[in-house]
C-alpha cells in the first residue's frame, strides 16, 4: 500500500491540508493516506483515512463516496465489511474512508472534540484533486454516530462538491435542530448559531422501527450521552420532512408511505431527492436491512 501524506492549514480550526507527495493530475491509489489537523486535545496529529479502489475500473474519473462509520468502529473495518457486503458499489466507486478520533466523531457529548466536517472536507478535497476522482457529486453515508456526522455536514458545510448523503440510524438530533432553527456546533459545542442550511443536496435517511438506540419516534436515547443527560433525537419521519423543507420543499408532511418494498416503507419528497426509508422490524441494524440495489438507486440520481 502507498502511504501518503496531505497537509491543509486553517487558521480558524488549527487544520493543516497540503498536497505534498502527489501533484494534483497523479492518480490516487488505494490504501491509507493522512491529513494532519490540531485541535484541543492534538497537535499536528495524523488522522488516516483509507481509500479503496477497484481492481478494474471501466471508467475514469471514478464517482466518489466518503464513508464514516459509527462510534466505537474504525475506518479500516469499515472498509472491509463495506466492500464485503456492498461488492457492486466497490467496483463502481471510489471509496474513502476517513477515521474518528477516538472512534467517534465529534456530536454534542462524543470522545472527539476534533473539528471533523473541516477534516472531512479537507479529506474530500484532497480526493478529488486527482484525476481518477470525479469532482462532481460526491456521495457522503455515515453509519449511526457519522450519520450524525453527515447530518452536521449538511448543516453547516457549504462545500458544494458534496452533492448525495446517506444517513443510517441516525435521524436530526434536538441540538442539531431545536425545533424551529438547524444549529451548528459552534467551537464550545454549545449549538447557539442558528443557521440555514445549503441549498441543492439530496437525503437518504434510514431507520428502524424497532431501534432502541435511537428510538424511531424521537426522545431520548437510552444510551448515548448527551449534557443535560441523554441525547435527544427527532422523529425519524418528522426529521426527514424538516430536510425535505430546508431543500425547498413547500407540501405537508406525509403520513404514510408514498411506496413499500417489503418491509420498507418508503417516504419520497422533492421526486426523490429526499427520501426515508421505514425499515420495520429492523433495530441500530436497520442499515444493513438495506440491499445495494436500494443504495445504488438513490446515488445514481
Amino acid at each position: 500500500m502507498q502511504r501518503t501524506t496531505a497537509f491543509l492549514r486553517l487558521a480558524a480550526t488549527g487544520l493543516l491540508l497540503s498536497i505534498a507527495t502527489l501533484s494534483s493530475a497523479a492518480d490516487l491509489e488505494s490504501g491509507t493516506h493522512l491529513i494532519k489537523q490540531s485541535w484541543s486535545q492534538e497537535s499536528n496529529y495524523p488522522r488516516p483515512y483509507f481509500v479503496h479502489l477497484p481492481q478494474l475500473a471501466k471508467s475514469k474519473p471514478l464517482p466518489v463516496l466518503v464513508f464514516l462509520h459509527g462510534n466505537g468502529g474504525n475506518a479500516e473495518g469499515a472498509m472491509r465489511g463495506f466492500v464485503n457486503k456492498h461488492p457492486k458499489i466497490a467496483q463502481q466507486y471510489l471509496l474513502v474512508f476517513p477515521e474518528g478520533y477516538q472512534k467517534s466523531w465529534n456530536i454534542v457529548s462524543e470522545r472527539s472534540r476534533a473539528d471533523d466536517i473541516s477534516f472531512v472536507e479537507a479529506v474530500v478535497r484532497a480526493v478529488v484533486s486527482h484525476d481518477n476522482a470525479s469532482n462532481e457529486k460526491v456521495s457522503l453515508l455515515g453509519v449511526s454516530n457519522g450519520a450524525a456526522l453527515v447530518n452536521a455536514f449538511m448543516i453547516e458545510s457549504d462545500l458544494s462538491v458534496v452533492h448525495n448523503c446517506i444517513t443510517a440510524v441516525s435521524p436530526l438530533n434536538a441540538y442539531q435542530f431545536d425545533g424551529k432553527h438547524f444549529r451548528a456546533r459552534g467551537k464550545d459545542n454549545a449549538y447557539r448559531q442558528q443557521v440555514k442550511p445549503q441549498l441543492g443536496r439530496r437525503l437518504l435517511n434510514i431507520s428502524g422501527t424497532q431501534d432502541h438506540l435511537v428510538p424511531y419516534l424521537g426522545g431520548p436515547s437510552p444510551v448515548i450521552p448527551a449534557k443535560d443527560g441523554k441525547l435527544t433525537f427527532v422523529d425519524a419521519e418528522e426529521s426527514t420532512y424538516l430536510w425535505a423543507k430546508a431543500m425547498g420543499y413547500q407540501g405537508r408532511k406525509f403520513n404514510s408511505a408514498t411506496s413499500q418494498d417489503a418491509s420498507v416503507e418508503v417516504f419520497s419528497y422533492l421526486n426523490g431527492d429526499v427520501v426515508h426509508f421505514k425499515v420495520n422490524g429492523e433495530g441500530h441494524g436497520a442499515f444493513r436491512a438495506i440491499d445495494q440495489e436500494k443504495l445504488l438507486q438513490f446515488l445514481r440520481h
